[in-house]
């Protein structure tokens, strides 16, 4: 059901328009989860090194989904704000033309160079046969990762957090029994874990299309909305692009630190591999917070009620920090029950591994939560240049002292890297946010 973000509480809004993202990443996370968790308990801590050694490689894609996702969800939102429908009609189908072509691009370049990529981040050669194959089923499967993202921002530019909500919780509970029947029953191993996240990832993309299609049949236009628009194409693009860049640029420096663990060995990166799914976990949920802030802000955007974004971003920041409080303490005193849950037999050095890199990072959750609060509203404005500052500040010093630290202090010095890169960008979108220019935004 469409909902309007703009009048209510704000607040109240906020809660009721978030908790379900919030439960939609949680089961959006257990595709990744299941694969790890099958692949570590089901076929050894090789698999799962396999598995976590190529997701670092599909974030890629993914940067390039959720940018398509975001550019469609802000320009919708604006436009539904301000209830000019039939742009909103030709804007959706203009990102599902775009995001098409843009799909066979990344497919093709991604099934020629998969191999190199993996070769280029020093995979070691006791994975990257297993590693290879989960990934060139992982781009087959990109059209429906492509359409579901794109689907999941229509839903929530209309202010519809609970359909998207219900599909990932159907499909990611099928994806956790498909994944055991493949890799206990049927013996595939690898290919077993990525098989079955392409099939029920397919399910789910075909199904949210067609829902999106009859949600927006049921909104009124004058007149039959041109399926494709240059004009919108290009608001769309100011704000795909560079979220594109920056999830790309995230995802290379993602890659060049998996290059500098993966010089430690396959004990590190069983470990990494583990702890590094719950951390994304936690600053997957933040951003999704981020992106309802987003969307919060692009409809009261549309609709010119500046005091109620402010509003809506102090309440974004409570509802962000309220959730760090939990996962934070469990993170810190109770990481190792919870890395059990992926490794059943593991190394010291895996386990080790592990419990330091969340105890470093996960008091810093705080600060990434400030981030991505400050970084919706920046987005859902339009203005991606600060968001791209603070993005890049965080990843650059990320890498650099990740290097620089691993030298004294081996891995350790890698997660020591984190905390850095977070507090500063935290300062800088802050920063931003209280100089004001998203305000002068316009439609």
């Amino acid at each position: 059901m469409n909902q309007d973000l703009t009048v209510g509480k704000p607040s109240a809004v906020l809660w009721r328009f978030c908790l379900p993202l919030f439960g939609s990443i949680l089961f959006q996370q257990l595709y990744n989860l299941a694969d790890s968790l099958v692949a570590g308990r089901f076929i050894g801590e090789s698999a799962l090194a396999a598995v976590g050694n190529s997701y670092e490689i599909t974030l890629i894609f993914i940067a390039f989904a959720f940018g398509c996702n975001m550019g469609c969800s802000v320009i919708v939102s604006q436009l539904f704000g301000a209830k000019r429908y039939r742009d909103l009609k030709t804007s959706v189908s203009t990102t599902w033309i775009a995001s098409g072509a843009l799909c066979l691009l990344l497919m093709a370049g991604g099934l020629l160079l998969s191999t190199r990529l993996l070769r280029a981040i020093h995979t070691p050669a006791d994975i990257m046969e297993s590693s290879a194959l989960y990934l060139d089923i992982y781009i087959w499967g990109l059209p429906f990762v492509f359409y579901y993202n794109v689907a999941t921002g229509i839903f929530s530019a209309l202010g519809d957090s609970k359909t998207p909500f219900f599909f990932l919780a159907a499909s990611s509970t099928a994806n956790i029994g498909m994944d055991i029947l493949f890799v206990t029953a049927f013996r595939m191993g690898v290919a077993g874990v990525a098989w079955a996240t392409f099939i029920c990832q397919g399910i789910s993309s075909v199904l949210a299309m067609a829902f999106v299609l009859k949600r927006l049949a049921s909104i009124p236009c004058e007149g039959r909305a041109p399926l494709f628009s240059w004009s919108l194409l290009g608001r769309i693009a100011r704000i795909a692009v560079p979220s594109i860049l920056q999830q790309s640029f995230v995802s290379v420096g993602n890659i060049l630190l998996q290059g500098i663990i993966n010089s430690f060995g396959s004990g590190v990166i069983a470990g990494y591999s583990a702890a590094i799914k719950l951390n994304n976990l936690v600053v997957s949920s933040l951003t999704t917070f981020g992106n309802g802030i987003s969307n919060f802000t692009a409809q009261n955007l549309g609709a010119q009620k500046l005091a109620r974004i402010r509003e809506g971003f102090r309440a974004g920041l409570r509802l962000v920090w309220t959730v760090c409080l939990p996962l934070t303490l469990a993170y810190f005193f109770a990481g190792k029950g919870l890395l059990r849950i992926f490794l059943d037999s593991p190394s010291g050095t895996a386990m080790e591994t592990g419990i330091t890199l969340l105890r470093i990072l996960s008091p810093f959750y705080f600060a990434i939560g400030a981030k991505l609060a400050a970084d919706g509203v920046l987005r859902g404005a339009g203005k991606m240049r600060p968001f791209m500052v603070s993005t890049f500040t965080d990843l650059v010093l990320r890498v650099v002292l990740a290097r620089i630290f691993s030298i004294p202090f081996g891995a350790t010095g890698v997660w020591m890297a984190w905390p850095f890169g977070w507090t500063l960008a935290a300062g800088l979108s802050l920063l931003f946010y209280r100089k004001g220019e998203w305000q002068k935004s316009v439609l």
